[in-house]
């Protein structure tokens, strides 16, 4: 989703400032930009989970000159365990990299937008942020903590004209699925997976018009719903289910 956003916006005439902690995958995709665009991209390898990630990025953004006309945070990293079976330094790196991190850029790079009264941000969160999920409750916890703070700082930024929106993605086509390829083909079929194309598009349409969410698909937005009213002891009886209880003894 992160390659297609940089496509995206290269192609509206933004310049690009691609950043992960994959050098290799970072080239790949400053190619594959420059060969549809002709647009000022740079690279920054940085590990978003690191303590000082969010102040460097700004150090080095700011020395070139720039000024961030749309942030977009999209890193994430999805683990299927239970909370016990997680290894602690793993629930750092979640924590870090969808909690702290973000909440640092966006204070960052928030302020110079306040100061210049335009931009827009765009925090990627998780359909899995309207209840809860075990196996993966360290990851809908953290999205969870998202859906609240990107509301928050909605309502402090839009008197400066400065837009953030929210982004609770379902399932989306990319490598966080192991599937094969048949699969896939059928839960598109079925509207239950989108692809990044589809995701990213809607996206910024929303954050364009500067709404303070976007939960693209029609499956989607019908899980959201439901997981929104649903009370959590709902998923005691689900969760006794054989089948459900061996998956979750074994993660």
């Amino acid at each position: 989703m992160g390659l297609e956003f940089a496509l995206q916006l290269a192609e509206r005439g933004y310049g690009i400032v691609v950043i992960s902690n994959r050098p290799e995958e970072n080239r790949l995709a400053v190619e594959k930009i420059r060969l549809l665009n002709h647009t000022d991209i740079r690279v920054i390898d940085m590990d978003l989970t690191l303590p000082k990630a969010a102040e460097e990025i700004y150090r080095r953004v700011t020395s070139w000159g720039l000024e961030v006309d749309i942030l977009i945070s999209n890193a994430g990293m999805l683990l299927f365990s239970t909370l016990t079976r997680t290894p602690v330094e793993r629930l750092e790196q979640v924590v870090a990299l969808h909690c702290t991190t973000p909440v640092k850029l966006v204070r960052l790079f928030g302020e110079d937008m306040l100061k210049r009264r335009q931009g827009y941000i765009l925090i990627t969160a998780s359909s899995t942020a309207w209840m809860p999920y075990p196996t993966i409750s360290h990851y809908a916890a953290t999205k969870a903590f998202l859906k609240s703070f990107s509301q928050s700082v909605w309502y402090e930024f839009r008197q400066y004209g400065v837009g953030v929106t929210a982004l609770f993605p379902g399932a989306v086509d990319t490598s966080l699925y192991r599937l094969d390829g048949r699969k896939r083909k059928w839960l598109r079929r079925l509207g239950l997976m989108q692809t990044p194309q589809q995701t990213v598009t809607t996206a910024l349409r929303a954050l364009f018009r500067k709404r303070h969410q976007c939960i693209p698909g029609f499956f989607t937005k019908l899980t959201v719903a439901l997981c929104a009213v649903a009370p959590a002891w709902a998923l005691l009886p689900i969760l006794k289910i054989p089948v459900l209880k061996r998956i979750l003894d074994k993660v």
